[in-house]
């Protein structure tokens, strides 16, 4: 596959998952009490409610990107913490939902000729070739996205369901990474491909037990 179709064939994907894993946060704490996310107009599933302008390029050049983290006010929760965690964990969870849902599509096309597209294509397989690959790539980056949101670093979402685990004092060393400063360290991350080595066996491992 060349590197043009690639990109086309992740965009959808990757605009789908992003957008899913944002709504999921919202929608969390909007169950919770918080009306927040609804105010501020992220209760949705529309991809320019949730662009980040640099996690969109991170997704292009590492096949790991992010969004506009969706706003809450944890002071609707009944417990602030334990609220902030749940919100926290819906994100990855909606892309592990994903992924679930990519790999039984593409399990039961391969058993039933691609939902019948084989016939409706005129037998076109380079068309079959495009649907498998797509649904292929909805599972590996949903896993990836997953894996990549559940590391301990602010302002990812394993900063946030670790300090609904860990006792209160611990919170403030990860307030302290909150912003610039985490995104920063993310970046460098990135850059010597620390997250790469992390992230990639485990989504592999997961991603061989799926499809």
């Amino acid at each position: 596959m060349n590197n043009i179709v690639y990109y086309i064939l992740l965009l959808p994907i990757g605009l789908l998952s992003i957008s899913f894993h944002e709504y999921m946060h919202g929608k969390v704490s909007n169950m919770l009490g918080d009306p927040t996310p609804a105010i501020m107009g992220r209760l949705t599933l529309n991809p320019l409610a949730h662009l980040d302008p640099v996690g969109a390029l991170a997704l292009i050049l590492f096949r790991i990107g992010w969004a506009r983290p969706v706003p809450v006010n944890p002071r609707y929760y009944e417990n602030p913490r334990k609220g902030l965690m749940y919100v926290a964990l819906a994100g990855p969870a909606s892309n592990f939902f994903l992924a679930l849902v990519f790999a039984a599509l593409l399990r039961l096309s391969l058993m039933t000729n691609f939902f019948g597209f084989y016939y409706l294509t005129g037998g076109n397989s380079t068309i079959i070739y495009l649907i498998s690959n797509m649904l292929y790539m909805g599972v590996s980056l949903n896993i990836t996205l997953a894996l990549f949101n559940l590391l301990p670093l602010p302002p990812l979402d394993g900063s946030k369901i670790l300090m609904g685990i860990l006792p209160a004092r611990f919170s403030r060393y990860f307030y302290k990474l909150e912003g610039p400063l985490g995104l920063i360290i993310i970046l460098v991350l990135f850059t010597f491909d620390i997250i790469g080595k992390i992230i990639y066996p485990l989504a592999s491992f997961f991603l061989n037990i799926l499809v």
